[in-house]
């Protein structure tokens, strides 16, 4: 047990470290995904932005590329969820999470799932998927010959988002996609299979590296998995334990830092959904609870937001208007001015980054 007590200052700096967001990392796209896990993409620019927030240099070009070469992929992955990880990553880690897709998807589809035997559907959309790419509407249809009592979007779903390993082929994905995308098999898109381990110890180590300190709960939350304080009790003696202000234990790798709360964190502007706000029970580490309802909206949307000190101080939006693209920041209090001036002067490096070009306006508002 480590003597040190963490506030929730000392944590935001250390999830804000692993994070790449203390200061902008000069590491590849790939070194980046593989330190991060995994990026939130049910919209395909929302990792884009969170990698341009992360790393110097970064260009469109470079996930994108990646993505047309294989190397990385769009899937269903943490919490039932669309993400952008490593083909590697993908291959090693994706039956570890097997169980907390079939749970999150038999919860979502409640009737509609009842007695579906997930690897029989899994069989019959491989075959249908060995013929060519299909999108998610018309594998639903294809589908029904075989289940045709059952409804065409859930087969769809089920098989795409959880019973058969499958990712996006690219354009599918890619910056201004859209929604529409083809799937293929994982095994014929990256010629190798999934990892056969359900194990879950891996996938542990990588969200500590990515997230920690962390308790049980946390790592739940992030992976949709359950029973990870059996998982964290075996790990416990290759493990470092802290506590928090209340006491509650923290696990962490060991010989890996913990900033000091004080350590300078930079404005930066996160994309919807982004894993730093998703990867943890108690997120008072990066939002504090009054915040949470401006950012966290019915139907289940993450609105992008604006990090001040480290801490959500905020939200942004772009509106496109005519031949202009506008940018704007709406900061939940009022801040000094010097801070006003970070936030519009991030608010505009990123709007160029969206636009390709200079000039465009950003606007700033405070809620009164």
């Amino acid at each position: 047990m480590n003597d040190r007590t963490l506030s929730v200052r000392d944590l935001n700096r250390a999830t804000l470290q692993r994070q790449l967001l203390l200061r902008r990392d000069e590491r590849s796209v790939s070194d980046a995904l593989g330190r991060l896990v995994a990026l939130q993409a049910q919209v395909p620019n929302a990792p884009y932005v969170g990698l341009w927030s992360r790393l110097g240099g970064f260009d469109k070009a470079d996930l994108t590329g990646l993505m047309e070469r294989r190397e990385v992929v769009r899937a269903t992955m943490l919490r039932a969820t669309l993400q952008v990880v490593t083909a590697e990553d993908y291959l090693r880690l994706r039956t570890s999470l097997r169980p907390a897709l079939v749970k999150a998807m038999r919860g979502f589809m409640g009737k509609r799932a009842e007695g579906l035997d997930f690897g029989e559907l899994a069989q019959e959309a491989s075959e249908l998927l060995a013929q060519r790419p299909y999108a998610l509407g018309e594998l639903g249809e294809a589908l029904l010959k075989s289940y045709p009592d059952r409804d065409a979007p859930a087969l769809s779903y089920i098989a795409l988002r959880c019973a058969l390993p499958v990712v996006q082929r690219p354009p599918g994905g890619s910056w201004g996609s859209g929604s529409s995308a083809t799937y293929v098999t994982a095994d014929s898109w990256l010629a190798a299979p999934c990892h056969d381990t359900e194990e879950p110890e891996e996938l542990v180590r990588r969200y500590l590296a990515a997230f920690g300190p962390a308790t049980a709960k946390d790592v739940q939350v992030w992976s949709g998995l359950t029973g990870m304080t059996a998982v964290l009790k075996r790990l416990r003696g290759e493990l470092t334990v802290l506590r928090d202000e209340n006491g509650t234990e923290l696990f962490d790798l060991p010989d890996t830092s913990v900033p000091d709360g004080d350590t300078p964190a930079p404005v930066r502007l996160l994309p919807e959904y982004d894993n730093l706000l998703l990867s943890h029970h108690d997120r008072n580490r990066v939002i504090p609870d009054p915040h949470r309802p401006r950012v966290f909206r019915p139907g289940g949307r993450v609105l992008p937001t604006v990090l001040l000190d480290g801490f959500v101080a905020g939200v942004w939006k772009t509106e496109r208007q005519r031949s202009t693209t506008r940018l704007t920041v709406t900061l939940f209090t009022d801040v000094p001015e010097r801070d006003k001036e970070a936030v519009a002067e991030e608010a505009a490096r990123l709007l160029e980054f969206i636009t390709g070009e200079p000039g465009h306006p950003v606007e700033l508002r405070t809620e009164s």
